[in-house]
């Protein structure tokens, strides 16, 4: 026998990542050219050119014969402190080496700090809509997900309607700003609102609310947006970060947790998310992209394209009768279903060869996300598609 909840979600997979392997089996087909993968949020520019310069100056350096064994399990020092000191030149954090625990990407970050606040009996909410495997890490972690939907029209964080829903149970937040997939930047006094918020009902219960920040997209903005430092905003936040977007690097698996100095009991808390990093088979990070990550942080690759990519598709289906979401950040555009049922909506872009996930296991029903980080030339040639799909729709263009 094995766990059939398990099983399920082997055989269901991620929304996204059965969509892209739909594309792969349409392409052997009708041929690449002809099919449009807007499914996964798998960057399409390269990396800044001193990543690669980095790696080789590592593996060709006096310490080649060191990049490949152990290192702590919480990172190597050195360069833990070294990203402590880019964090604290760009965001004033404030932070020690010995306050970061190194993690192969966000997701097992995010799993280190649920499974090591979490406590039996424990709820964490999820702001709708929110990355489809929030509630698998939640329940993962023995939990019970709560879901708040944001403000409608606007995405943000809806302070009265989280209020509503705080309860002695609930152990923590967790939000992402921007965030996937409405592409929403969450404002400072936004946040600011919801630290007040949550420092007042966890005097009133007697024990803090955490807030875990995911971090993925936090370079990824445009027009000059501010993405504020959530720790400034709140002192029991947990920031989770992936070096795979800002600068290219999804396959090499490579983020932190920042447990930061204001943290009530800090100690216990840092010592929790380690200990869960232990328990689910954590030993250390990839070492030769630890020393990587500490040579580029604040890096970003160049983002022309996803702007190009933004502007281009937001006009173009506006344009045509559609209603979108304008991204303030990530790459992903949030467009309202036509139809009421969004899996209908995706299904008939399908049959065109448009492959992009409808947002119900975001739940966020009504909504399909179309991620962008595709060369600009797909992007173009898929025009005609969409086009079609509006005249089916009967769509009215400007």
């Amino acid at each position: 026998m094995v766990s059939e909840a398990m099983r399920q979600l082997g055989a269901q997979g991620n929304p996204m990542r059965v969509l892209f392997e739909y594309g792969k089996q349409r392409e052997a087909i009708v041929g690449p050219e002809n099919v449009f993968d807007f499914a996964l949020g798998n960057p399409s520019v390269p990396p800044p050119a001193r990543v690669n310069e980095v790696i080789r100056e590592i593996v060709n350096g006096p310490r080649a014969d060191a990049i490949h064994a152990y290192t702590s399990a919480a990172g190597d020092l050195e360069v833990r402190r070294t990203i402590a000191g880019s964090l604290n030149r760009r965001f004033q954090a404030g932070c020690r080496g010995e306050d970061l625990f190194l993690t192969a990407g966000a997701a097992p970050a995010l799993c280190a700090c649920l499974k090591g606040l979490c406590c039996p009996g424990d709820q964490f909410m999820v702001i709708t809509p929110y990355f489809t495997e929030y509630r698998i890490f939640i329940e993962g972690a023995g939990a019970e997900t709560v879901e708040v939907p944001a403000a409608e029209g606007t995405f943000l964080l809806d302070i009265p309607a989280i209020e509503a829903a705080l309860t002695p149970r609930i152990k923590g937040i967790v939000i992402n700003s921007p965030n996937n997939p409405s592409g929403v930047v969450y404002p400072r006094k936004n946040l600011k609102e919801l630290g007040a918020l949550l420092r007042r009902k966890g005097r009133e219960f007697g024990a803090p609310i955490y807030l875990i920040s995911d971090e993925p997209y936090r370079e990824v903005v445009y027009d000059g947006v501010e993405v504020p430092w959530v720790p400034h905003c709140y002192e029991n936040t947990l920031v989770c970060y992936s070096y795979s977007k800002a600068i290219s690097l999804p396959g090499e698996r490579i983020g932190y947790v920042l447990v930061p100095p204001s943290m009530e009991e800090h100690d216990a808390v840092y010592q929790a998310v380690a200990g869960a990093g232990r328990c689910t088979g954590h030993i250390n990070a990839p070492s030769l992209f630890q020393q990587v990550a500490a040579a580029c942080d604040g890096m970003v690759s160049d983002l022309t394209a996803y702007t190009v990519n933004r502007n281009l598709l937001y006009n173009s289906l506006t344009e045509m009768g559609f209603t979108c979401v304008k991204p303030e950040g990530t790459f992903y555009l949030m467009m309202k279903s036509p139809e009421p049922d969004a899996a209908a909506f995706s299904q008939r872009a399908k049959e065109l060869d448009l492959l992009f996930p409808d947002t119900g296991s975001f739940s966020c029903p009504g909504y399909v996300r179309i991620a962008y980080c595709v060369p600009t030339s797909r992007v173009e040639q898929s025009l005609p598609r969409f086009r079609q799909l509006a005249e089916q729709y009967g769509l009215q263009g400007k």
